[in-house]
């Protein structure tokens, strides 16, 4: 009996797990470039009381066996990089990726983490940067009094100052994409780390080797599916509910036989 009071726990700890995912998805639904999460569950050790193809007295070898599990945990989240849609911001500085990739940005401490929020801006000094003031990678500069900024969909940046008609070379913006895209590590501020499960970063021209193209004047949006987290909530709320009332079940059952 007390099997069963456990088997169930770890179920309600599974909910509960699954009704944290739901919420941080639900938290960042206007969160630009944000990747929505699922949670993945492993079952546990099974206690084997008699091994399936095991020889019986008779010769025969039994055919099913008899094993018990343990309930389940959570093993992993992993992040959707599906595509979001677009908004029309009309800003010449934000930037949404249509297509595999992600930014660069330097981190104070001199690190190199990737995002998909495309809203950039310039500094005090020109510099082009995300809203935490990082740095995008590689640099571009634009002056203080260029009148218009225009970035094709293949990452040139050009400028133009007052009085001379011809466009000015900033650099080019480059995209990175990754072997396996949910191995990176999320570390907030939309920003993700390399890891050794994302295998090493392959930095390229957007439209080359499969990478996305830029849209100048949009932001991606969250990819996150109102409806479809309101219906996982849902799915773990009566999970726990339904696992609490085995744990009230089995507890009546062992109350029941204190009182023999």
């Amino acid at each position: 009996m007390m099997r069963s009071l456990y088997i169930a726990k770890t179920g309600m700890d599974s909910s509960q797990f699954a009704l944290d995912v739901v919420s941080n998805n639900l938290a960042n639904v206007n969160t630009k470039g944000f990747k929505r999460s699922h949670a993945v569950f492993e079952d546990l050790y099974y206690q084997t009381l008699r091994q399936p193809g095991s020889q019986l007295s008779n010769g025969n070898t039994l055919p099913t066996g008899l094993q018990i599990g343990t309930g389940a945990a959570p093993v992993a989240t992993a992040r959707i990089h599906s595509q979001g849609s677009l908004s029309r911001t009309e800003q010449s500085l934000d930037l949404a990726i249509t297509g595999e990739g992600f930014f660069r940005v330097q981190r104070p401490d001199g690190t190199i983490a990737y995002t998909r929020d495309g809203e950039f801006r310039r500094n005090q000094n020109g510099d082009v940067v995300n809203p935490a003031g990082y740095l995008l990678d590689p640099a571009i500069n634009i002056p203080a009094d260029a009148t218009r900024i225009s970035i094709s969909d293949a990452g040139a940046v050009q400028y133009f100052l007052p009085g001379n008609p011809n466009p000015q070379n900033a650099g080019n913006i480059q995209l990175t994409t990754f072997i396996n895209p949910q191995g990176l590590e999320s570390i907030g501020e939309n920003l993700y780390l390399q890891t050794a499960a994302s295998g090493d970063p392959q930095d390229g021209d957007p439209g080359t080797d499969a990478r996305g193209r830029i849209s100048q004047g949009y932001l991606e949006d969250s990819n996150v599916n109102v409806t479809e987290e309101l219906v996982k909530m849902i799915q773990a709320q009566r999970s726990f509910e339904m696992n609490s009332r085995a744990i009230k079940t089995a507890d009546e059952m062992l109350q029941r036989i204190a009182q023999l």
